[in-house]
């Protein structure tokens, strides 16, 4: 074996990925909502107005997740979806009022989860993790040295 289990960073960070993931649905469990529900709702209140290509890049999932997320959505009368004002083939997507209640609520219990992470951490070791994550995102996003 040319690496050992334990020195293996991609299972650190699904571990982590899913024990975050699995917090956070049950925190957002009694607003009727699923992680990519929040994210989406969470992603438009601060970009109103995105197509669902653009949504579905945003929330780092699939067209066709996010083509069932906002079915999902809509059909709660959490979002609107209307045709742009001057791109005829663009369909904006926009929170409604009940939507933006709803994100309130479930969003101070995700942020609970998101700070029980940080509390674990100093400032400097929060910074020093969000540094060495995005350097590991570089690492995969730069061309492989093997051929």
């Amino acid at each position: 074996m040319e690496m050992p289990v334990t020195e293996r960073l991609g299972l650190h960070i699904k571990r982590v990925e899913q024990e975050l993931m699995a917090a956070k649905h049950a925190a957002l469990r009694p607003f009727g909502l699923t992680v990519p529900q929040y994210a989406a709702l969470y992603t438009l209140a601060d970009r109103p107005g995105l197509s669902a290509a653009a949504l579905a890049r945003a929330c780092l999932v699939t067209p066709q997740t996010v083509a069932t997320v906002l079915a999902n959505l809509e059909a709660k009368d959490l979002v609107v979806r209307r045709p742009h004002p001057w791109h005829r083939k663009v369909t904006e997507v926009h929170l409604t009022d009940e939507g933006r209640r709803l994100l309130a609520l479930a969003d101070v219990e995700a942020v609970a989860v998101e700070r029980r992470i940080a509390d674990g951490f100093s400032q400097e070791e929060r910074e020093r993790l969000i540094e060495l994550l995005g350097r590991a995102s570089a690492q995969l996003a730069a061309p492989s040295e093997q051929g």
